[in-house]
């Protein structure tokens, strides 16, 4: 009998190939040879999970029959959770159909879980099938329910699945990561410059509510910021500044800066112009003008200048709902292209913005980035190359919707303007060569690494009011429109405080290498003939070399 060498095919694949397939099968050991990574866990993940003391249950309600895509969907996140089981024993999960055990719609949507209809065709006949692709994590008394798929607007279904594969593992984990926590980051929402009302910001409010414990900053002289604030901002990680109409004095600037020397974020969402479309609704045009809250200096400090000129942009835009007839004494509305509501859409892959819907601005103006600076500046929305500029104060008439692409007077055409733009380093102080230094102890010239979000529109974060009561941040009731200006807000607030930097997690992309649908059904028939004789010959041949090989060696 001849002897079997290491050097052999035979012999590489007895006692190499086998014995560590057999160890990859029992150690649970994975290899990852997708160019992606897709497989892979990150860091952050990993750190996070490690971090979990206390059990965590992750109920997943995609179970059931239902299409082939939401099958993909459903094992991709069953791999991910049990590598996440395997990170840690303490994150377990289970998979439930809610059709089968039962469970009533009215409850699932208390939970927060919208139903999601499909067509299903079987037999020729097309019925329909209602999935509730969510899931609850659970830790101890708190929990929380999770989309798994991305709602976007304007994408088909096989977008949609690649991008909700692609948000899985950040969805997941931040969510482990926000109920697990014993301790939350305070927001505080400044209340001095004749910002937007409660009853206006309650939509962010209820979102920044999820995660964090969010909370007005009132100055204790209730005139300005001073000294005697200093103890209520240093327990702040974040501050929101939404739409001041009041100028800000020097020595709130000199608190401010301090605060971001000392580590704090800030969310800036500013009018340069005031301009109001409750104004504009009622008398059909208006007098905007420029709005000076004596901070040019201080964000020229930060490379940044915010211009008083409105933004007209006549590619990207919302839509606006006017009365435009009468039938039978009943008021006709038609909904109009308004490019003084100019869309953010992004087109960068940055973790903020990307797998959102459209963010609707209402009358911005546009963000100049100096350059300079040694800190990094990431721009996250600007307009179409199709922008005209309105300087001010100059009239804004309803009439413009009639010819949205006109020049009008003082306009001239111009190029993408930045609506919001993140800043990213180490931040110098703008007062650390002046004299008022010396009135703020423990004076800091510099910050550490730090992180600032400016939007040039103090509405961003402004729901509407219908009959006193807040609508959700970003529906637009008349239009039946969802726009992404929640979701932009809370990634903003995330991209802020993400300590482990998860956020980074959303820029994850994951290329689809589908099949040729065309080809498939061109070449189905050959390619199951194919299948069916292949092995048949292979079978033979080796049969007949077998048989061949056996007549030489005993003839």
């Amino acid at each position: 009998m001849k002897k079997i060498t290491l050097k052999s095919p035979f012999g590489i694949l007895l006692f190499i190939l086998l014995p560590l397939s057999l160890i990859l099968l029992f150690s649970g050991i994975r290899l990852d040879l997708t160019k992606e990574k897709r497989y892979t866990l990150s860091k952050s993940t990993i750190k996070v999970l490690k971090s979990v003391k206390q059990p965590v249950m992750v109920d997943v309600y995609l179970e059931g029959d239902f299409p082939a895509s939401f099958k993909q969907l459903q094992n991709e996140t069953k791999f991910m959770l049990e590598e996440f089981r395997k990170i840690n024993p303490k994150v377990d999960f289970k998979f439930i159909d809610p059709i089968k055990t039962k469970m009533s719609q009215d409850t699932l949507m208390a939970m927060g879980m919208q139903p999601s209809i499909l067509p299903d065709e079987k037999d020729g006949k097309i019925t329909q099938i209602t999935l509730f692709p969510y899931a609850v994590v659970k830790h101890g008394q708190n929990g929380t329910s999770i989309p798994l798929v991305v709602q976007q607007a304007n994408i088909n279904a096989d977008d949609q699945l690649r991008k909700s594969i692609e948000n899985l593992e950040y969805n997941l984990v931040s969510n482990i990561k926000s109920v697990s926590t014993n301790t939350r980051k305070k927001v505080g929402i400044l209340v001095n410059q004749n910002e937007l009302r409660p009853v206006e910001f309650q939509g962010f409010m209820d979102m920044a509510l999820e995660n964090y414990d969010a909370g007005p900053i009132i100055p204790k002289n209730n005139v300005e910021l001073s000294l005697a604030d200093l103890p209520m901002l240093k327990q702040m990680s974040a501050l929101v500044i939404a739409k001041p109409r009041k100028a800000f004095t020097d020595g709130e600037k000199m608190i401010l800066d301090q605060y971001i020397m000392n580590g704090g974020k800030t969310l800036w969402m500013i009018d340069a112009v005031n301009a109001e479309m409750d104004t504009l609704n009622k008398s059909k045009k208006v007098m905007p003008y420029p709005i000076d809250l004596n901070m040019t200096d201080f964000f020229f400090n930060y490379g940044l200048r915010i211009n008083p000129a409105l933004v007209k942009d006549v590619k990207k835009f919302a839509l606006l709902k006017l009365v435009t007839g009468e039938v039978g004494g009943n008021a006709q509305y038609t909904s109009l292209p308004w490019p003084y509501f100019p869309l953010g859409i992004a087109e960068k892959d940055h973790p903020i913005t990307k797998n959102i819907n459209p963010v609707k601005f209402e009358f911005p103006t546009s963000i100049d980035t100096l350059g300079g600076k040694k800190f990094k500046t990431k721009v996250l929305f600007e307009s179409s190359e199709k922008t005209l500029l309105k300087q001010v104060p100059n009239y804004v008439e309803l009439s413009e919707i009639a010819s949205v692409d006109s020049l009008g007077q003082m306009e001239k055409p111009s190029t993408p303007k930045i609506f919001a733009v993140a800043l990213e380093g180490k931040f110098n102080s703008a007062y650390a060569s002046r004299i008022e230094r010396k009135s703020y102890p423990g004076f800091k010239s510099s910050s550490s690494d730090n992180k600032m979000i400016v939007i040039s529109d103090g509405d961003v974060g402004r729901n509407k009011v219908v009959r006193g009561e807040p609508l959700p941040l970003g529906v637009d009731m008349l239009t039946d429109e969802q726009f992404g200006n929640e979701q932009f807000l809370r990634n903003a607030l995330d991209y802020l405080l993400d300590d482990s930097n998860l956020i980074e997690l959303r820029n994850r992309n994951i290329e689809e290498r589908l099949l040729d649908r065309h080809r498939i059904s061109d070449e189905k028939s050959k390619w199951q003939w194919f299948n069916l004789l292949l092995p048949l010959v292979i079978i033979s041949l080796l049969g007949g070399l077998f048989f061949w090989l056996r007549k030489r060696k005993f003839a």
